[in-house]
């Protein structure tokens, strides 16, 4: 598979992908990672590491032209067998503006078959950018530059025929996307599932957290999975609520992830960047869940019982629900509540079950499990 992958500044792609190609040596293949950023700054050697954006915007575009170049001599679209990743970006956002980050006739060149564009939750990025950069951007800046890279790359999926073949995909904090990657571009065959589970009214609820990871994991096994708790931003939005109400200027943000703390430094965050950005965690939650569901074969829900015989059905979760079955889906629901579910759930579901381990003795049956340890297409 020909993959371009992009992302704005701050993902910090490089040992991500690294990972990658890792994951597939394990595996007795091979993926080859042409990372454009480090080839420019080999073809201009007297160019300051980290400062190769300030330079004029045509020795930029020359530079990367030749970039380009060398990968497509280096590389052969006629190889069913080799697996390429061309690193790169689809528009930078720098001191020249919003500019672009490639030509048409270069892609056309390298004739790729698959699109991904990276996201990660935005104070990581934010992060990033201002421990590798001298530049002063927002959170509001951030967010509206993935935006940009998003919105970028699937028209460059679009211009070169992968209307179809274009993913957004998270880094992931939880635990590492990387598998996910990986079966993109060396299993795309694999079937693509979003798991859907309620997320905000059980943060309180251990036992209930401990269940939906077993959930996502046993899924996450089985399928190439675009899970949407992999970019948690309403978390930060919540603390920079109470923050605000407590009249703190800052917070300490922990690296976290749905359910809990993982390991890393703590970051300084401006409590009035986060509120900036309310409006637009919001409108890219709902923008990127229901493009999750857009680019996934079939939605999987878990339903599980909270205190008191409750029905952990969260609005969130309905309304996944409803977009997927519009959307003509594949429609699975786990009900683990004693309550029968409403016509609402049963209308829409292809089939409802009892527990995941009965979902996967179905998925097992209907032959949607791909042997997931051999490197190929």
């Amino acid at each position: 598979m020909r993959t371009v992958i992009t992302g704005q500044i701050g993902m910090d792609k490089k040992p991500y992908l690294e990972e990658v190609a890792r994951l597939a040596g394990e595996r007795g293949g091979n993926i080859e990672i042409f990372n454009v950023g480090q080839m420019m700054y080999a073809e201009g050697p007297d160019i300051r590491e980290g400062r190769i954006l300030d330079l004029p915007l045509s020795r930029l575009h020359s530079l990367r032209r030749a970039a380009i170049k060398d990968i497509v001599s280096q590389t052969s679209p006629f190889d069913e067998h080799q697996n390429v990743i061309m690193n790169t970006h689809a528009t930078f956002r720098w001191r020249h503006g919003l500019f672009p980050a490639f030509d048409f006739d270069q892609l056309i060149e390298f004739q790729p078959e698959l699109f991904i564009c990276l996201v990660d939750n935005i104070e990581v990025v934010h992060d990033r950018l201002h421990a590798e950069h001298d530049i002063d951007a927002t959170l509001k800046d951030c967010m509206v530059w993935r935006e940009e890279e998003i919105l970028a790359t699937e028209l460059m999926a679009q211009a070169v025929g992968c209307r179809n073949s274009f993913y957004v995909l998270s880094r992931g904090r939880h635990q590492s996307t990387s598998e996910t990657c990986y079966r993109l571009v060396a299993r795309n065959d694999m079937k693509k599932v979003y798991p859907s589970f309620p997320m905000s009214h059980v943060m309180d609820l251990p036992d209930v957290l401990a269940e939906i990871d077993q959930f996502r994991a046993a899924l996450a096994e089985h399928f190439i999975t675009f899970d949407p708790a992999d970019v948690d931003e309403k978390l930060l939005l919540d603390r920079g609520i109470e923050a605000a109400k407590e009249g703190k200027d800052w917070i300490e943000v922990e690296p976290h992830a749905f359910g809990g703390k993982i390991d890393g430094d703590p970051m300084r965050v401006s409590v009035r960047q986060i509120l900036d950005i309310a409006g637009d965690i919001d409108g890219q939650i709902y923008m990127r869940d229901f493009r999750l569901i857009d680019q996934s074969d079939m939605i999987v829900s878990l339903v599980p019982e909270l205190p008191g015989g409750i029905p952990g059905l969260s609005s969130g979760v309905e309304r996944e629900l409803q977009h997927a079955w519009e959307h003509t889906k594949e429609v699975y629901v786990v009900w683990k509540p004693e309550k029968p579910p409403s016509p609402f759930i049963t209308e829409t579901a292809t089939k409802i079950f009892k527990t995941v381990e009965e979902a996967l003795e179905f998925f097992q049956e209907q032959g949607y499990f791909a042997m997931t340890n051999l490197f190929g297409h």
